[in-house]
Formats: C-alpha cells, sequence, structure tokens
C-alpha cells in the first residue's frame, strides 16, 4: 500500500509539471511566451525565466520585444541574480529609451549593483560601480519618486568606502609598534583627511593620525626623535583646533605632556 502511495503521488507530481515541460521543449514561441507571463505574474520566476531566457532572443523587433525584455531583466531581478538583473536592466533602458519602464529599469539596474557591493573589508571594486550607478539615475531622473531610496543606497555605498580607507589606516597604527608601519599609518590618515574632509571618522582620524606619529616619535633614534616628536605636536594641535573638548581630547593632552617633557630632555 505505501508503494502504490508513493507511485500515485509521483503520478501527479508529473503531471502537474508536464504542461511546464511540454511548452518548454515546444517550439512556440507564442505558446511559451503566454505560459512565461503567466508564470510570472504568480510569481515562479525561476520557471519562467527559463521560458524568458529561450524566447527574448526571438522576440526582438517585434511588438512584444519590450514587454519581454523588461520581464526578462525582472525575472533575474526577483531571484536575487543581480550580476545579469543589473545587465539585462541596463541592456533594457539601451534598447527602449523611450519605454515607460526606462526609469524603474534604470533604478532596478542600479539598485543592482547596490546589491553586489561586498561588506567593508572586501576589494570595493562593485561598491564603486554602483555609486556610480546609482549617481547617474540621481541625476537623470531628480524627480522620481524613487530618489530618496536611491540618494540613501548611495550615501551608504560612500560610507561604505570612507569606512574601509579609515579602516585601512587604522590597521598600520594597530601594528605600528611590531611591523614599523607608523609611517603607512601617518600617510594613510593624511590621504584619508584629504579625500574624506568631512567624514563622520575625522576626530577619529585626527586623534590615530596623531597617536601614530606620537608613536613614532617616541621609538625613535636619538637623530630623529626630536624632529618626530615636533610633527606629532603639531598633529595634536590640528586635533585640538578641531576638537578641543572632543572625546579624545583627555588622551591626547597626556601623550602632549609626555611629548613636551621629552622634548625639553632632548
Amino acid at each position: 500500500m505505501k508503494n502504490l502511495f508513493l507511485l500515485f503521488i509521483a503520478i501527479i507530481f508529473l503531471s502537474s509539471c508536464s504542461p511546464y515541460q511540454d511548452v518548454l521543449k515546444n517550439d512556440d514561441i507564442a505558446a511559451k511566451y503566454s505560459f512565461a507571463d503567466s508564470l510570472y505574474k504568480q510569481g515562479k520566476y525561476k520557471k519562467s525565466l527559463k521560458l524568458w531566457e529561450q524566447i527574448e532572443p526571438l522576440y526582438r523587433g517585434r511588438p512584444q520585444a519590450e514587454r519581454v525584455s523588461f520581464l526578462y531583466a525582472d525575472s533575474y531581478y526577483q531571484i536575487g541574480d543581480y550580476y545579469l538583473s543589473g545587465y539585462q536592466f541596463e541592456r533594457f533602458t539601451k534598447a527602449f529609451p523611450e519605454s515607460t519602464k526606462r526609469e524603474e529599469a534604470a533604478f532596478k539596474s542600479a539598485k543592482s549593483y547596490y546589491k553586489r557591493s561586498p561588506r567593508y573589508d572586501l576589494d570595493q571594486g562593485d561598491t564603486f560601480v554602483a555609486t556610480e550607478k546609482l549617481q547617474n539615475f540621481i541625476n537623470a531622473y531628480p524627480d522620481s519618486e524613487r530618489l530618496t531610496d536611491a540618494n540613501e543606497m548611495a550615501q551608504e555605498l560612500r560610507d561604505k568606502i570612507e569606512y574601509k580607507a579609515y579602516k585601512i589606516a587604522k590597521g598600520y597604527n594597530k601594528i605600528g609598534a611590531s611591523r614599523g608601519t607608523f609611517p603607512n599609518a601617518i600617510k594613510a590618515f593624511d590621504n584619508f583627511l584629504q579625500d574624506y574632509p568631512g567624514s563622520k571618522y575625522r576626530e577619529d582620524a585626527l586623534f590615530w593620525k596623531f597617536d601614530s606619529a606620537y608613536q613614532l616619535g617616541l621609538g625613535s633614534v636619538q637623530r630623529l626623535k626630536e624632529e618626530r616628536l615636533q610633527a606629532a605636536k603639531n598633529a595634536y594641535l590640528v586635533l585640538e583646533k578641531y576638537f578641543p573638548q572632543g572625546k579624545y581630547a583627555e588622551e591626547a593632552a597626556e601623550r602632549l605632556e609626555i611629548i613636551n617633557r621629552e622634548l625639553q630632555d632632548s
């Protein structure tokens, strides 16, 4: 009885799949279009995608080409294949510049690139591309109802890029004593402060640049010590100028006292 029940279930399953398999293997593109459209409307994007893949090239130049191309791209988008959805939506905007769906396609293309952006500690090539795509959308559709979302995504990506640059510099500071990377840290913080003058990490960057210069000076041979401690003192003065009551004020002041004592003794 158990085997008969399983056989019965298998027959039902196979019979329920057969219409889709029949259409998939059929050469009738109109039937494929109709079935793909039905599956898409039901939210069965993976199944519809297989049909769109077959017929999208065949509908180019036909009246239905615009709709097929959009749904083809959107099916990739809906299943989370953002590499192909970004590409296909971008193709759509170029192929159908007068389409009423062009703005939506441009937004979803940019958002696809945004979705591809990795966490901050990985290579940020995709993040730079996504930022550019979102900015292109913002420039092209300044009155779009999607503008707020686009701006928020673009800002999130810019923050990620800033944070990565800050963490690289901070990393040089962290291993400075054991690896001798305090000069690298100072240079990296200088580049960060120049590239991101309005960054929310500005105070942190100024302090850790000062800390890097301070530790470099204290650990230097005598002939370089005075010059480097003076450079550290200058770094402190910049921090104190912009953040006199900042979160690092007490810690920085304590280090300044040590610098001044060392300078007096040198």
